[in-house]
């Protein structure tokens, strides 16, 4: 008999319980191949694509555009051709009888963040994936994400377990991001990426691949420089500090912005797609800016690393120098920090700049990201 497949909602981050469709991109019948796009849905937070982890035709589309489902949930059937209407009919009639939602509330949600000291100070971190060897399968070395200015461990909701299938893979709070203690120092890079391999010690980590986001790019070359034995391999991904410049009037209106109305048409520069900056994500900024330290700690590291609109450190002689494999990732769209930085890097360094995508592309081209990185470390 031929394999029926369920397509079902995704859950994207730890909060996720349920998600809205908004809307199919492949038609009843079309033939499906395997990492197509096939439905977009939208958490709380944000919206992404659903892709196909197996080949076939869509046979069913269990929900329509607007419905609202838990995670889990039934999407629609992905079959072969030749399978009976009866059979996809049964098929959705047996998961429908025997789904049960979760109700947030159960004892074992999974991992969840945890706080560890580092040089007298917290860091919040989220950790997915096994390390060593697991039931006799060799795993890879273990993964920091390390997001950008005003970002935090969420920034990878979207990458994190997709990452963390077949190594572990930690999600950082920087200083002064997120839960993390709203100290840095003199915000300097280094003073960022001592805390990166302070972190490493206290886990135990000896060497990890660094995948940075943004200005959390600028601080994995700068632990790179400083420690190269602790870098496997480094993902740069719309990265500072690989030219001098970047978008002065977006980071001065963050570090003042203290509203929704000051806040949002920042955010919306982030994304190729404005309408992917939520109420949630809008709400969720506002939350963390609102917090005690946190305007000291973006006043200080805007003063000490983008001053008077520019990027104070420049570190492309590092990512060419570097000895290792390194990968940049950047969106065609960036209007943060221009896509123009990643032209003049040559082999060792392999570059991917994706059309039509803005600076939070391992976001709003979550897939692609994956699969980049996926090939790169593969």
């Amino acid at each position: 008999m031929s394999a029926i497949h369920t397509l079902t909602m995704p859950k994207w981050g730890l909060s996720m319980q349920e998600g809205k469709v908004n809307g199919w991109l492949k038609k009843l019948g079309d033939t499906i191949a395997v990492g197509e796009e096939i439905v977009e849905v939208e958490s709380e937070k944000i919206a992404g694509a659903v892709e196909a982890s197996v080949a076939g035709v869509l046979r069913r589309q269990s929900a329509g555009e607007g419905d609202v489902l838990p995670v889990g949930g039934l999407l629609g059937i992905v079959a072969d051709a030749d399978v009976a209407d009866a059979e996809i009919d049964a098929a959705v009639a047996d998961f429908m009888a025997n789904f049960t939602p979760a109700t947030g509330d159960e004892e074992d949600a999974g991992p969840s963040p945890e706080k560890i000291e580092v040089g007298g100070k917290k860091l919040r971190y989220l950790k997915l994936g096994v390390g060593g060897s697991e039931r006799g399968r060799e795993v890879g070395e273990p993964m920091i994400l390390i997001h950008g200015f005003g970002g935090d461990l969420n920034n990878w909701l979207f990458n994190h377990a997709a990452l963390a299938v077949d190594r572990e893979v930690y999600a950082l709070d920087l200083p002064g991001h997120g839960e993390s203690s709203k100290d840095v120092g003199e915000g300097s890079l280094g003073a960022l990426a001592a805390a990166v391999t302070g972190f490493m010690d206290a886990v135990g980590i000896e060497s990890a691949h660094l995948v940075g986001h943004s200005m959390g790019g600028a601080v994995s070359l700068t632990v790179a420089a400083a420690a190269p034995e602790r870098v496997r391999s480094l993902t740069l991904i719309a990265s500072a500090g690989l030219g001098e410049d970047i978008n002065g009037a977006y980071i001065d209106g963050f570090v003042a912005a203290g509203d929704r109305r000051a806040l949002k048409p920042l955010l919306t520069e982030l994304f190729a797609d404005p309408a992917l900056v939520t109420r949630q994500l809008v709400d969720d900024m506002l939350k963390y800016k609102r917090l005690e330290g946190v305007g000291d700690a973006l006043r200080t590291l805007a003063g000490s690393l983008f001053e008077n609109g520019r990027q104070a450190t420049v570190l492309r002689e590092t990512a060419a120098r570097f000895g290792k494999p390194v990968l940049v990732i950047w969106g065609a769209d960036d209007r943060i920090i221009p896509a123009a930085h990643a032209q003049g890097l040559t082999a060792p360094v392999l570059v991917e700049v994706l059309p039509k995508q803005g600076h939070m592309l391992q976001m709003e081209a979550a897939n692609e990201v994956n699969r980049l990185i996926g090939r790169f470390l593969g």
